[in-house]
């Protein structure tokens, strides 16, 4: 199936790298105007200028502060007109073992994989509700299943699972689509790596059981299903977290 996402006015996090830079030039090379964000300033501007059409505005922002959340949604429908699509991308991960938790740690993960998408979609909701629009968030494979050294990183994933199920029900009247993927291993540096603990604390049999038989999937792989999500001709997927994990979760 071909996507149209021609002239729709989309935000997406996480666009300094992986599958947000993968979705930010997607979205632009289909003719999307596409408003970057991230806090990696210097890698937002390689993403602008991979976008060779002029169709990629970038905006630094640290979206774990909740006070920055509304004022990118501003910025992003001054700059562009309106809002048709919401794409909460940005994530981070880090694998260590339970008692080198900190609450520093367990709050960070949560302020950017939780927080900042609420708080974006709460900003965005006014202008998806005029535009019929749609939210995109990522949720993760590891959701679904117990894995050891990552509990902050997996239950994080689980409540946008679950925010997504609670946005859309709370909108289902409306034209709104809400729905997440849910990703196995991709091939980014937070999807490879990621480890914030020392190794020598693991115990390698449980650690081994979170890597997937299938080799990690590229960032493009992500892009055909997110545009699809967030494009108008989706209209019965609503509230759905779609596994896209190559068979992680079948082995």
């Amino acid at each position: 199936m071909e996507v149209d996402v021609n002239g729709l006015a989309v935000v997406v996090t996480g666009a300094a790298s992986g599958i947000g830079r993968a979705t930010a030039l997607a979205f632009a090379a289909n003719g999307a105007k596409v408003f970057a964000v991230d806090v990696n300033e210097a890698g937002l501007a390689e993403t602008r200028a991979m976008a060779t059409n002029g169709n990629v505005v970038t905006h630094k922002a640290d979206l774990i502060d909740p006070a920055n959340c509304a004022p990118t949604i501003d910025a992003a429908v001054a700059q562009m007109g309106k809002l048709d699509a919401l794409c909460n991308i940005a994530g981070v991960l880090r694998i260590e073992a339970l008692e080198d938790v900190t609450p520093a740690t367990w709050d960070f993960i949560y302020g950017v994989n939780v927080r900042a998408p609420f708080f974006l979609s709460q900003a965005a909701m006014p202008h998806l509700l005029e535009s019929n629009g749609a939210i995109v968030n990522i949720s993760s494979a590891t959701a679904f299943r117990g894995y050891a050294y990552v509990t902050a990183y997996t239950s994080s994933k689980a409540a946008v699972a679950h925010m997504t199920k609670s946005l859309q029900a709370e909108v289902i009247k409306s034209g709104v689509r809400i729905n997440a993927i849910a990703p196995g291993s991709v091939n980014t540096p937070m999807g490879t790596g990621g480890s914030g603990g020392a190794m020598d604390k693991f115990d390698m049999d449980l650690f081994v059981r979170m890597m997937q038989i299938r080799p990690g999937s590229p960032p493009e792989s992500y892009t055909d299903i997110i545009l699809y999500l967030a494009s108008p001709q989706n209209q019965i997927i609503r509230g759905a977290v779609l596994n896209v994990d190559d068979g992680m979760d079948a082995t």
